[in-house]
């Protein structure tokens, strides 16, 4: 029987072959022709002889894939609707529903509905789970099923989902959906504002220059600006948005590339907004990419003293090259290289252990910033104070890659009422039961002491004897129930995860910023700093 025909787009072999040219017209040139006419030979033959129908879209689509996934998962191939959506998350503007959405095998979650567009207003919540789109089943949509929740302005469509086991539907007016660079801006005290940015979109600086000139307006003689959790996005908005705070013509970053066009240094181009205002940048682990170049490039120029945690580490740097039929390849072309001359690339992609994972840089070399204060490369962004509530470990990432703490944070919002973020709390009772949530839900992560473990016992397998090889295992067991036990170790750091993803729920994330100023840690902290001009100053200098 003949498959369905993919949605996919087929790449012609002319148009790898332009892009392989195009970007190394080197010794190698014979040896990627002699590649390609092997591959456009396989392809035509495997094509032609099968034995049972083939779908050439679908061969090409996973071959492409195939290829990339062995260099560093940032360089992908882009469809045309992979390329419209790239478009839309970099202008921050897009017709849709209002709601983040994760997409799995047979069904969407929605992760969290913006306050006041369709899908709040139809009444859907975190949690749900979407499993019927118009009369498309979930379970039976190829591609990602998010898409046809976009459309046109003022145009319907009819969702069925389930909620807490209760099957519902609900009919939204699609609108257009403008996405805040800075969501939420505010005074923290009398003399402090603070300023959350939570994507570099094209919209990143200009909010921030206008949030900052609001809050001077009403008396801000010091600023904290909330990096935490930022993807990243344009590297023109990354330095436009330090630009704010250093003078014209200030290097900011250099790209490295072996091919020389994609050498270049960034500068400033504009007047600062402020040179003196005392400045504190909040990082986290999932502060990235352009959020790094902002962070990095104003702890290199003193500029500002970075809180938090380290960051995530992403040094590379992508373009976008059109390839044929409105398609493209997202590339890796470049790292890039803070002012003090440091690349902050976590992971090495172009090295990998047994099991075909990238190896994190441990070999970290001292540079310095424009003070002299030491610094490092090779791991992302380390603040010059931490904050023991952000740090996070493979136990925490296993709590959020599982979705046992967003789960959790479902059941808590239909077993809790408030009518105020001022008035929320979570007790000890309360994480107690989430505890006892996370038991049930089977959740597992491997620790480097089980790895180490398990490596020796497969390397000495037959050279330990019956009684060596039980004692190995019993350890292995201790070290599995240690696990549970270790909820209540790391139970600050667990329990801002559960605050965070709790309060949105309640109040979105208007409400979440604004339970910050009086109840985050890294917000006091910083606030306590900025009260104190010596000490700030004695960190910079």
């Amino acid at each position: 029987m003949k498959r369905l025909i993919s949605k996919k787009v087929v790449i012609p072999v002319l148009a790898l072959t332009l892009l392989f040219v195009g970007s190394s017209f080197k010794s190698d040139f014979f040896e990627i022709a002699k590649q390609i006419e092997i591959f456009t030979t396989l392809f035509k033959e495997l094509n032609m002889n099968y034995v049972d129908e083939t779908n050439p879209a679908e061969l090409m689509d996973s071959a492409i894939k195939n290829m990339l996934d062995g260099l560093d998962p940032y360089t992908r191939f882009l469809n045309e609707q992979d390329v419209e959506a790239y478009k839309i998350n970099n202008a921050g503007e897009y017709s849709g529903i209002g709601a983040i959405v994760r997409s799995y095998e047979s069904k969407l979650v929605i992760v969290e509905p913006y306050k006041d567009y369709p899908a709040d207003k139809a009444g859907l919540k975190a949690g749900d789970e979407i499993i019927k789109i118009g009369d498309i089943k979930v379970s039976d949509f190829d591609d990602n099923a998010s898409e046809l929740l976009k459309g046109a302005n003022n145009t319907s469509v009819n969702v069925t989902f389930v909620r807490q086991g209760e099957t519902k539907t609900a009919t939204l007016k699609r609108e257009g959906v403008d996405v805040d660079a800075v969501p939420y801006y505010d005074m923290i005290d009398e003399k402090t504002g603070y300023i959350v940015l939570s994507k570099f979109n094209r919209k990143a600086s200009s909010q921030t220059k206008s949030a900052m000139q609001d809050l001077k307006g009403k008396g801000a003689e010091k600023l904290v600006l909330d990096l935490r959790g930022n993807p990243g996005g344009l590297l023109s908005e990354a330095i436009n948005i330090t630009n704010l705070f250093v003078p014209k013509g200030e290097l900011i970053v250099t790209t490295k590339s072996k091919v020389k066009k994609f050498n270049q240094q960034y500068k400033t181009k504009n007047a600062p907004e402020d040179l003196d205002i005392p400045l504190v940048v909040l990082i986290d682990g999932k502060s990235a990419s352009a959020s790094e170049i902002v962070s990095g490039g104003l702890q290199d120029l003193d500029r500002a003293v970075i809180m938090g945690a380290r960051s995530f580490g992403k040094g590379l740097v992508q373009r976008p090259l059109k390839l044929t039929y409105g398609t493209q390849l997202k590339v890796t072309i470049s790292r890039y290289y803070t002012p003090s001359g440091r690349c902050i690339q976590s992971l090495d992609y172009w090295n990998r252990d047994e099991e075909g994972k990238a190896v994190k840089n441990t070999d970290f070399k001292e540079f310095a910033t424009r003070n002299g204060r030491k610094v490092q490369d090779g791991g992302g962004v380390m603040p010059d104070v931490q904050i023991a509530s952000l740090k996070s470990n493979t136990l925490i990432d296993a709590l959020q890659r599982n979705s046992i703490v967003f789960d959790f944070a479902t059941d808590f919002y239909y077993d809790h009422s408030y009518d105020s973020v001022d008035n929320f709390t979570f007790s000890d009772s309360d994480f107690d039961s989430f505890k006892a949530f996370a038991r049930t839900q089977n959740f597992s992560f491997q620790t480097e002491t089980e790895e180490l473990l398990e490596e020796s016992i497969n390397a000495d397998e037959h050279l330990l004897g019956p009684d060596v090889q039980e004692k190995y295992k019993d350890l292995l067991l201790a070290v599995n129930k240690g696990k549970i036990s270790a909820l209540d170790n790391f139970k600050t750091e667990i329990q801002k995860n559960l605050e965070d993803e709790i309060i949105k729920r309640y109040f979105y994330r208007e409400g979440l910023y604004k339970y910050y100023l009086k109840h985050d840690d890294a917000i006091l902290a910083a606030r306590e700093l900025l009260s104190n001009n010596s000490k700030y100053s004695g960190i910079l200098k």
